[in-house]
């Protein structure tokens, strides 16, 4: 499907189960467009399948500039207007539920900061969090649930900087520290999807 984005068209994907209500929705942001991220990124397909399984509604997009997404790449500036597209989307489409904002990598930068400031935006999940040149500060004070997954050897978040960055929040928080996986969580992608999955189902009871 396309939804519309401030840029133009974007390419979407919006998954649910038919034979069951959606719980909540969740806006799934993929890694960062210059370096190959897609909505087809395997990090981000899993996070989206460990939400459906929980019970919510995703939409998975191509940022602009992506695959069949009108516009072109705009720093993460533009892309925060591309999310809030996505919840608009959400939004139209099952009006009544609260969503979760889902990131991975410059997905998670660009995503979180929207889904901090968006009242209809009820829990945060940020993976890979690339601190190593994205600021994070602006999750201080943010009281909505967060969950953050990092691999210990990933490159781009070192695990003393993420710890500084979760250290910082407010309650409640979570994080879950993936041993030995580095940036694309090679190999550990099911263990990814337990605690997004476990997590969402946290969130899932306190709108049921």
């Amino acid at each position: 499907m396309t939804i519309p984005g401030p840029a133009g068209e974007l390419e979407a994907l919006l998954e649910f189960d038919p034979a069951r209500k959606p719980r909540m929705t969740a806006a799934v942001c993929h890694p960062h467009p210059l370096y190959g991220g897609t909505m087809h990124n395997k990090v981000v397909f899993r996070a989206a399948r460990a939400a459906r399984e929980a019970g919510l509604a995703t939409l998975r997009f191509n940022f602009r500039g992506v695959g069949a997404s009108q516009g072109k790449h705009d720093k993460g500036i533009g892309e925060r207007d591309d999310v809030r597209a996505a919840l608009d989307c959400l939004s139209a489409r099952f009006p009544s539920l609260p969503v979760c904002v889902i990131g991975f990598s410059f997905g998670s930068w660009v995503g979180l900061r929207v889904g901090a400031e968006d009242a209809r935006v009820v829990a945060l999940v940020g993976l890979g969090l690339p601190t190593i040149d994205s600021d994070y500060s602006y999750l201080r004070g943010v009281t909505k649930p967060k969950l953050i997954l990092q691999g210990t050897r990933d490159p781009y978040g070192r695990r003393e900087d993420v710890q500084a960055v979760f250290d910082s929040l407010s309650e409640p928080k979570q994080i879950h520290w993936v041993e030995g996986a580095e940036h694309f969580f090679q190999a550990r992608l099911q263990e990814v999807r337990d605690a997004i999955h476990k997590f969402l189902l946290e969130i899932v009871l306190r709108y049921s």
